[in-house]
């Protein structure tokens, strides 16, 4: 009998130290590029977009043009700023974006999660807040396809009794 408890003993130690071994993973290096840049792909509905974010004063470029003028709506902008504030690093980076696809909502949240991505790349110690926030998921919601005898994805043609 004591047999079989030193064995179960010594499952739960090495089970244990297995465990132990998992949880303690190497901490993640910063990806930059040799321009100091870190680079990532945001996607939302059917919009893509390519970011790259550096130290700088905050100023943030969209497809060649500046963010007031690309996402006049305050909340397109809003939106785009979220993850600076989430982690604490407003006016600290360049966002230089090229997005392409969908409308100008789904942009915005294609640049969100771009920009939430390239900045848990740059700096590792930001993921747990914006992973915290949600902005490292991709909103996998997109237009549902029209169904055949439908006359949208769901609605149905008039129904006449008789």
């Amino acid at each position: 009998m004591s047999d079989a408890i030193k064995t179960l003993e010594g499952l739960e130690a090495v089970a244990g130290g297995a465990s132990a071994a998992v949880a303690m993973e190497a901490p993640r290096e910063p990806e930059r590029d040799a321009l100091g840049r870190s680079y990532a792909t945001g996607k939302r509905k059917d919009a893509v977009a390519r970011v790259w974010i550096k130290p700088g004063s905050g100023k943030v470029v969209v497809n060649g043009k500046p963010i007031n003028e690309y996402f006049a709506r305050p909340v397109l902008q809003m939106i785009l700023k979220q993850p600076f504030t989430v982690s604490g690093t407003e006016g600290q980076f360049d966002v230089m974006a090229t997005v392409k696809g969908g409308g100008l909502s789904g942009q915005a949240g294609a640049v969100k999660h771009g920009v939430s991505r390239a900045l848990q790349l740059y700096d590792p110690s930001l993921r747990g807040a914006l992973k915290a926030a949600g902005f490292l998921t991709r909103d996998s919601r997109v237009v549902e396809r029209k169904k055949y005898g439908k006359a949208k994805a769901r609605k149905s043609f008039q129904f006449s009794k008789r």
